[in-house]
C-alpha cells in the first residue's frame, strides 16, 4: 500500500530503561491490528526483542521499526533501547522521525534517561510527547508526577488526557470536557491546554477571544497544536498502561489526529558541503534525497540499509547514488520493515521509512540520491557519545584473524558507537565502546553470529599526548645506496593549540627550497609520528606544525625521504616542547539510595573525582554528579554494586582531556620505553 506524505507519522519511543517502551510498542501494534496478541519481554516473545542477547537479558539493545495502518494513515514506530550502553541506535532513530515519545515509568518518575532523551529530542528540533506508562501499578502517584514533569521540563508540559477508574481508562481532555477522572478535572485540563495552544497563532487567538472555543474548527485546533509542538511551546502528557491497554488507543488517535506529518515537522539540518545549510522539500516529484540511519546485517537478506526519504520518490528498479559515489546502484528490492518481517514495496515517498539490500557501499548516515547535483549533500551529523572503553582482542583460534576483522567490521557498521582500531606498532586490534556491557554484548554477538571467539586483554584507556610549549625541530635524511640516493631536509616548528582543537599543518616554506609536491610527504611523516606518540605511545593532538625551511636535491629527493625527514624533525621538536600525556575526564552520574551517599562520595573522592552536586529524587534516591578520570573507574561497576547492595547505577560521558599527574605520566612512559627500544 502506498501513502501520501501527509498521512505518515514517524515516532520514536525513547526513555529510561525499564519504563516499558517495548511493552508499549507491543500494545500499540496489538491495538493497531498488526499482531493478534501482545508478546512478553519476560518470555522473549516480543516483536522488537528478537536478538538472542535481547531475549537473554530481557531488554532492548537495537532499535526496531514497525508500522500501523489506520485507514489511510501510516504510523511508523521505532522502539529504542533505554540503557545508556546502547545509545547509538537510539540517537540514530531520532534522525528519521518528527516526534519522540519519551516514556516515563509512573512508579519511578523522572529518571536519568528521561532527561537525556528530552534533551536530545529538543536539540534535534523534534516534537516531544511525555507518555506516562504503568498508570495502574501500585505506587504510581500521577498528580505529583505531572507537577514534577512541569517543574523539570517547563509549564508547557500539559496533559492531553487523564486517567480514570484507577488507571483502567484514559479520557481525552483536548476535544472533550466532561468525565470523571482520577485526579484534576477534565474541564480544567481542557481549558489549560486549549489556552496554551491557541496563543501560539494570532488569528486563532483572535477568533478564540472574540467568539470563544466554538468558533474554532478542528482543523484550526490541529494546526495550532502542531505549531506548538514544532516550536516547543507544548509538550503533551499522555497516560497509558501497556499492561491493561488503557490509553493505548487514545495514543494512536493522538498520533493520527494531532502529531506532525513529514511535511509539517521542523526541516532536518541538511548541509551542502561543510557549512552551507539547505532545505529539502517533502515533494515526491523532486530529486531523491534519503538518509541511511540504520544498518542491519541480516543472515537471510544480507546487508540492509534502512533509510528515511526526505525528498523525491524512491522506486523499485530505479538507480541511486551513495554520497559522492560515481557509480549508481539499482534498487532491485525495496522493503518496508515490520519488526522482523520485510515486506516488498513498489515505492517510498517523502516521510517513508524503507530499506534496500545487498548494497555494500551503503553505510550509516549515507545519503542516497539520484542526481550528481546532490553529491555533497549530507545530514548534519548527530552528536554521538565517544566510545571510551576499550578491549584488546585476538582470535582464540589461530588463522581466524581475517574472520575476526570481518566480524568486527560488520558489527561496527550497525552501531555508530562502536569503533575498531588496529595498532600497527603493537600488532593489536582494539574494540572501543560505551561501557563494559556494550563490549560484552558485542563479543557475545560476534560469537553467536559469526562463530568467532576471542581472547581479551584488560581495557585500554584512550590516553592522548600533546605539547605544552613551542619548539623547533630539524632532520636531514640522506641515504646513498650506489645508484640514486635519498635526500630530504626539513625544518619545522610545533606549538600547542587549545584543548580539543585537533591538528593543523601549515606550509610556510619560502623561495621553493622544498617543492610543493613534497609537502604532502612531510605531512604524512608528521601524522605517522603523531599516531605513534612521543611520550607513552598514545596519539598526539591539539598542536600546530609549521614547515618553514629545508632543502631538496633535484635527483635524490623522493617522497620517502621527506616522509622520514618530516617524521624525525617532528619528533625532534616534540622532545623539546614539554610533551605531556592527557587522560580522558568523564562526567559521572550515579543514582543511589540516600543511605549510601557517604560511602559512594567517599569512594569517588578516592578516585580523584570532583563532586559537582547532588539532586534528590523520588523514593529516597539521590543523584550524584561528578567528574573523574576514566582510568580510575575501570572496576567501578563491581565497587558500586558492593557499596549499594546492587541498587546503584551510573552513566559516563566524555567531558574533556586533562594532563595526567606526573607520577602517572612517568609510569606510562616507563611502560612504553621497552617497546620503543625494540623498534
Amino acid at each position: 500500500m502506498s501513502y501520501h506524505t501527509e498521512s505518515i507519522r514517524n515516532i520514536a519511543l525513547a526513555g529510561h530503561a525499564g519504563s516499558g517502551k517495548t511493552s508499549l510498542f507491543e500494545a500499540l501494534l496489538h491495538a493497531g491490528g498488526v499482531i493478534q496478541a501482545q508478546g512478553s519481554v519476560e518470555r522473549g516473545t516480543t516483536q522488537s526483542d528478537t536478538d538472542a542477547q535481547e531475549k537473554a537479558r530481557g531488554h532492548s539493545i537495537d532499535s526496531c521499526i514497525a508500522g500501523i495502518d489506520r485507514g489511510d494513515c501510516r504510523i511508523n514506530l521505532i522502539d529504542t533501547a533505554g540503557y545508556d550502553d546502547f545509545r547509538g541506535g537510539t540517537l540514530s532513530a531520532f534522525a528519521a522521525v518528527e516526534t519522540v515519545m519519551v516514556v516515563v515509568n509512573a512508579v519511578n518518575g523522572i529518571e536519568h534517561g528521561t532527561r537525556r532523551m528530552m534533551e536530545h529530542a529538543h536539540a534535534r528540533g523534534l516534537a516531544r510527547v511525555l507518555v506516562v506508562n504503568k498508570i495502574d501499578f501500585e505506587g504510581a502517584h500521577l498528580a505529583a508526577l505531572v507537577e514534577a514533569l512541569r517543574e523539570e521540563f517547563g509549564p508547557e508540559c500539559l496533559p492531553v488526557n487523564l486517567p480514570a477508574q484507577g488507571g483502567k481508562q484514559v479520557l481525552d481532555c483536548f476535544f472533550h470536557t466532561a468525565g470523571a477522572t482520577d485526579f484534576s478535572s477534565l474541564a480544567a485540563a481542557h481549558q489549560r491546554i486549549v489556552d496554551q495552544v491557541v496563543e501560539i497563532n494570532e488569528a486563532t487567538m483572535g477568533a478564540y477571544l472574540d467568539q470563544g472555543e466554538a468558533a474554532l474548527s478542528r482543523e484550526q485546533l490541529h494546526d495550532a497544536f502542531e505549531q506548538c509542538l514544532r516550536e516547543g511551546h507544548l509538550v503533551p502528557v499522555c497516560f497509558v498502561s501497556a499492561r491493561n491497554g488503557a490509553g493505548v488507543a487514545e495514543l494512536l488517535d493522538l498520533a493520527e489526529r494531532l502529531l506532525p506529518n513529514p511535511a509539517e515537522g521542523n526541516p532536518p539540518p541538511f548541509l551542502n558541503g561543510e557549512d552551507e545549510a539547505i532545505t529539502v522539500n517533502a515533494d515526491p516529484a523532486q530529486h531523491v534525497i534519503a538518509d541511511v540511519f540504520k544498518i542491519v546485517n541480516d543472515p537471510f537478506v544480507g546487508k540492509l540499509g534502512v533509510f528515511r526519504v526526505w525528498q523525491g520518490t524512491v522506486r523499485r528498479d530505479s538507480q541511486l547514488l551513495v554520497d559522492d559515489g560515481r557509480k549508481p546502484f539499482k534498487v532491485g528490492h525495496l522493503f518496508r520493515l515490520n519488526a522482523k518481517n520485510h515486506v516488498e514495496i513498489e515505492q517510498a515517498v517523502p516521510g517513508d521509512i524503507a530499506a534496500v539490500a545487498k548494497v555494500e557501499e551503503i553505510h550509516h548516515d549515507a545519503v542516497l540520491h539520484d542526481a550528481h547535483e546532490e553529491d555533497r549533500i549530507h545530514l548534519a551529523p548527530m552528536r554521538f557519545p565517544q566510545p571510551m572503553f576499550g578491549l584488546a582482542l585476538e582470535p582464540k583460534h589461530k588463522g581466524q584473524e581475517q574472520k575476526l576483522a570481518n566480524a568486527l567490521g560488520r558489527l561496527a557498521e550497525e552501531d555508530p558507537c562502536l569503533r575498531m582500531e588496529h595498532h600497527k606498532e603493537l600488532n593489536e586490534t582494539v574494540l572501543r565502546g560505551l561501557s563494559e556491557l556494550h563490549l560484552k554484548v558485542t563479543l557475545e554477538r560476534m560469537r553467536e553470529r559469526y562463530g568467532v571467539e576471542v581472547l581479551t586483554h584488560p581495557p585500554r584507556i584512550a590516553y592522548r599526548e600533546t605539547i605544552a610549549a613551542r619548539a623547533e625541530g630539524h632532520h636531514r635524511h640522506k641515504k646513498q645506496t650506489g645508484g640514486a640516493g635519498q635526500f630530504g631536509e626539513v625544518f619545522l616548528r610545533v606549538e600547542p593549540l587549545e584543548r580539543g582543537a585537533g591538528f593543523e599543518f601549515v606550509d610556510a616554506v619560502k623561495g621553493g627550497v622544498i617543492p610543493g609536491t613534497f609537502l604532502p610527504a612531510i605531512e604524512k611523516g608528521v601524522r605517522q609520528a603523531m599516531e605513534r606518540g612521543a611520550v607513552a605511545g598514545y596519539p598526539l593532538q591539539d598542536l600546530r606544525v609549521t614547515v618553514y625551511d629545508g632543502k631538496y636535491h633535484p635527483v635524490d629527493s623522493k617522497e620517502v625521504a621527506f616522509v622520514s625527514a618530516g617524521k624525525k624533525a617532528f619528533l625532534d621538536a616534540v622532545g623539546k616542547a614539554r610533551p605531556i600525556v592527557l587522560e580522558p575526564i568523564v562526567d559521572v552520574e550515579v543514582a543511589i539510595p540516600e543511605s549510601d551517599v557517604g560511602d559512594v562520595t567517599g569512594g569517588l573522592a578516592g578516585k580523584r573525582a570532583r563532586i559537582l552536586g547532588t539532586d534528590s529524587r523520588r523514593g529516597g534516591e539521590l543523584m550524584i554528579r561528578a567528574q573523574a578520570p576514566l582510568a580510575e573507574l575501570t572496576d567501578y561497576p563491581t565497587e558500586l554494586k558492593a557499596m549499594t547492595g546492587g541498587r546503584g547505577r551510573y552513566s559516563l560521558d566524555l567531558s574533556h582531556y586533562e594532563p595526567v599527574p606526573a607520577p602517572v605520566q612517568k609510569q606510562l612512559s616507563e611502560a612504553w620505553r621497552p617497546k620503543l627500544e625494540e623498534d
